[in-house]
């Protein structure tokens, strides 16, 4: 399995593994900003349900993911 670009293809956005390793970075990079947000709303009052109707998903996934949070 290719888990890295090659040189020649080296930040071609149209090469498969380049553009897969973006994507799982920015994924990562929304994932930090997400939870740093979330921490944010609970300190500043918000509550489980207005941060869910913000994020646009389930209490259930709130639930799972933040539970730690408070």
């Amino acid at each position: 399995m290719r888990t890295s670009p090659g040189p020649d293809t080296l930040g071609d956005p149209d090469n498969p593994v380049t553009a897969l390793t973006a994507v799982a970075r920015r994924r990562a990079e929304v994932a930090r900003e997400e939870e740093v947000a979330v921490r944010r709303a609970r300190t500043a009052g918000l509550s489980w349900a207005e941060i869910v109707v913000l994020l646009g998903i389930s209490k259930q996934a709130m639930h799972k993911k933040y539970r730690s949070v408070g």
